[in-house]
């Protein structure tokens, strides 16, 4: 933990990370992290006081400062045998209950490279999930702010980056669909340099529109998973990564597809579970993702997730993979695609659409419709498309699918 101390050191008197609640100085995350400390007595896991930005950070110090396990999750069971790690982090757990992965601060800041560069990180992401980890450690080692709202509105997250001055934020395709809705016509914008995609697929419609939005910012896309920890980083603003890295591997992490799903083995994976759970490593070290992949020319582009295929009168279907379509269609800011039970084909798709406000919902609709009719499988059709203000998100960003 030496390297997030001293870099927390160059702060000197700067806020750290601001919020709705204030501002929290160097000074003051140490203070929480004295009272961690304290509180925690003789138990070997200092256990994170609030999933707040400021809280994490104390307590990643005070892991630091008394030698000990820190659990980043206010409701996780407190595990009995941690063995030798720094960061327990829960899972999201929307495969099922949360499993406990543990990490050590190499293996989380492995991609990371220390400068004092400073700039104003958004943080969309909960401080204790994987996503919201790595953001905050990023800004932490390079020095820049971090602004932490505590509502999770868009519009909310919109008008702090604004107030703020955000040169930097990361967000799942879901969020930033939600940003580019929210955002249009807005004045001023925020001055953004750097954009950062991460936690589902991101499709190329969503990368040319925050393209067109902020034409000087950089765009990356991060492959990342609280159990293979960060692995890969896209920035040439194309969907999916060079098929090239499945021979030559990228950033010492090594990729294969098997059966149509991308597997992946990474010197920053998590030490293994401290939950009862059965490890998803190989015994050679590979992980299994779920990831649905598929070659498109110079490019492997992901499709979905195996564990939502859709049996569509006898046809796998991957949900996603039709979003990614209907999204192309212009005044279609989001869309979600789901099965319903059929007595016929087993199942059939359905489709909700949140409509840019500017056109006619109705207009939208029909060239959905059309558009699906030439591009699409009769069984990748959606049977009823219906238009709701916004979809239904998950804690963790990602669109909550049933």
């Amino acid at each position: 933990m030496h390297r997030l101390a001293d870099a927390l050191a160059l702060y000197g008197d700067a806020p750290v990370v601001v919020s709705e609640d204030g501002a929290a100085t160097a000074a003051e995350l140490w203070r929480r992290a004295d009272a961690l400390i304290s509180a925690a007595g003789a138990a070997p896991i200092l256990r994170v006081a609030s999933d707040s930005a400021a809280d994490v950070i104390a307590a990643l110090l005070a892991g630091g400062r008394a030698r000990r396990t820190v659990l980043l999750s206010t409701t996780a069971d407190r595990p009995v045998d941690v063995g030798a790690c720094d960061v327990l982090l829960a899972t999201s757990g929307t495969a099922g209950r949360p499993k406990i992965a543990a990490h050590d601060l190499a293996s989380l800041a492995g991609r990371i490279r220390s400068a004092d560069t400073g700039g104003v990180w958004l943080l969309t992401y909960a401080a204790t999930a994987f996503a919201g980890l790595q953001v905050i450690l990023t800004a932490l080692l390079t020095r820049a702010l971090v602004v932490a709202p505590i509502s999770r509105a868009v519009v909310d997250r919109f008008h702090a980056a604004v107030s703020h001055h955000v040169t930097h934020a990361s967000g799942t395709p879901t969020f930033w669909r939600a940003w580019l809705l929210t955002s249009v016509g807005a004045a001023p914008q925020p001055p953004l340099e750097q954009i950062t995609i991460g936690g589902e697929a991101v499709d190329q419609t969503t990368l040319d529109r925050l393209a067109t939005r902020y034409p000087s910012a950089r765009i990356t896309h991060i492959y990342a998973s609280t159990e293979a920890g960060a692995l890969f980083a896209v920035n040439d603003r194309r969907a999916g990564f060079p098929a090239a890295w499945l021979d030559t591997g990228i950033d010492g992490t090594q990729l294969r597809v098997v059966d149509g799903i991308l597997d992946v083995r990474s010197p920053r994976a998590m030490r293994g579970y401290r939950s009862a759970d059965a490890t998803p490593m190989t015994a050679d070290g590979w992980l299994r993702t779920g990831d649905l992949v598929e070659p498109h020319g110079d490019r492997i582009v992901f499709c979905g997730r195996s564990d939502r295929i859709a049996n569509v009168g006898g046809y796998k279907v991957a949900p996603e993979r039709v979003e990614r379509v209907l999204l192309e269609v212009e005044g279609v800011a989001d869309a979600y695609v789901y099965p319903r039970a059929n007595a016929i084909t087993g199942n059939v798709l359905v489709a909700e659409l949140v409509c840019d406000r500017r056109l006619d919902a109705a207009a939208v609709v029909a060239a959905v419709e059309a558009h699906a009719a030439r591009t699409l499988a009769k069984q990748e059709r959606p049977v009823r498309i219906s238009v709701v203000d916004a979809l239904q998100t998950a804690d963790s960003g990602k669109k909550a699918r049933a």
